[in-house]
């Protein structure tokens, strides 16, 4: 079954295409809907095992629109009466959603549900849902939550310290983000150790312009830093991660804010750029490395909220057996791991310098490279990515159960 993955904002469609081996054979992006200057970039793999890229400029009027585009492309490789399923991309399941579930109007109606819970993304998800069904109906759809595999948090985990009325009402509670992430890094961590992903107790660390910590023991996510939002948690390219819900009220007092402004700001404006005015922590590394006082700070806090979840997660776990870094940050800056790692023995964590510099995930075999000493107790990995391979894996095996 050939799988087309979506991830539909609001303005833009993400796409990649996997045959029944898991091969991508055709991605692209859709940007600028709804504006005149819109454009198109497809790429799709040929019968001779090459690579052919288009790219079309021009108005693009609706995510109807877009999704035609996408199916043309396919078209062109060959590969549109291949398409088996349809896999989306959907931010927030709530606590309703915790597995990949194949989409009928009902499912639809409870995703909806869920738009409280995630404003800013579930709309724009709904909306590549309702053009795909409508354009493609011969096809399955099957939503894939990025919350889902934090569906097993126990309540210790994923209850605030607040009214009841607020969690059973409003769905006030931990969720978790980078579901479809951290459980791709975490089995491919364990091929790699030769070892049952049941019988491993592992911290993956996803670092990239969103950040998020979680701890996995037996494949199961038991504890994880983002919560109701993506917000909460690490410092992240422009969101703030953890504060003090004080700063909030001070703010509408006494700078006269606005709840937009507040939480605009906390998103958009804060984290590495808001220390420093950078959010690409490449630059903020170059600018650390010339003297800059700003950007070292910007890494210092950086490095420092990182190794304050990782001890704690090693507690919440109680044993460690990995670490994985993973997403941009995590696949390739060496000099971030060997500040993570520093100093971290009384955890069995051991980095080696010489494997680690330079290295970068992607160029390991399988995506995988170990940087830990021979002689370390914890594994420490980088592993490449997949979230969209994840997706249409977890596409197919919704299918498998309906």
């Amino acid at each position: 079954m050939h799988v087309l993955v979506l991830n539909s904002g609001s303005s833009s469609i993400k796409y990649r295409s996997f045959d029944d081996q898991g091969t991508e054979i055709a991605s692209g992006l859709v940007e600028r809907i709804g504006e005149t200057d819109g454009r198109a970039t497809h790429r799709v793999l040929g019968p001779d095992g090459e690579w052919s890229s288009t790219v079309e400029e021009g108005a693009i009027d609706d995510h109807a629109a877009g999704f035609a585009g996408i199916v043309q492309a396919l078209e062109r490789g060959g590969y549109a009466q291949e398409l088996g399923a349809i896999g989306h991309r959907v931010v927030h399941g709530g606590a309703e959603f915790v597995e990949p579930t194949p989409i009928d109007e009902a499912v639809l109606e409870r995703i909806r549900a869920q738009v409280p819970l995630a404003p800013l993304h579930n709309p724009a998800n709904l909306t590549g849902i309702e053009v795909a069904s409508r354009l493609r109906p011969d096809l399955p759809q099957v939503a894939v939550f990025d919350t889902a595999f934090h569906g097993s948090l126990p309540p210790a985990a994923h209850r605030y310290a607040v009214p009841g009325s607020w969690h059973d009402q409003h769905g006030v509670r931990r969720y978790g983000f980078h579901g479809t992430s951290h459980a791709f890094v975490a089995r491919q961590a364990a091929a790699h150790l030769g070892r049952p992903l049941e019988d491993l107790a592992m911290i993956t660390l996803h670092l990239g312009n969103g950040a998020s910590l979680t701890a996995i023991d037996g494949g199961r996510s038991v504890e994880t830093s983002m919560g109701l939002s993506p917000l909460e948690g690490l410092v992240m390219g422009t969101r703030s991660g953890d504060l003090d819900p004080a700063v909030v009220f001070h703010l509408l007092r006494e700078a006269g804010l606005t709840p937009d402004e507040v939480e605009r700001t906390l998103n958009r404006e804060s984290g590495l750029l808001g220390l420093c005015g950078d959010n690409d922590l490449r630059v903020v590394e170059r600018r650390a490395g010339d003297g800059d006082g700003s950007a070292q700070l910007a890494l210092d806090v950086y490095v420092h909220r990182i190794r304050k979840y990782l001890g704690a997660y090693a507690a919440v776990l109680g044993r460690l057996d990995a670490i994985v870094f993973t997403a941009g940050v995590g696949e390739n800056a060496a000099g971030i791991r060997r500040r993570v790692c520093a100093g971290l023995g009384l955890l069995g964590i051991r980095l080696d310098d010489a494997r680690n510099e330079g290295a970068r995930a992607s160029e390991g075999p399988g995506g995988v490279v170990a940087l830990h000493h021979d002689d370390a107790e914890v594994a420490v990995l980088a592993v490449a990515t997949d979230e969209e391979l994840e997706i249409a894996e977890q596409t197919r095996s919704a299918l498998r159960r309906v």
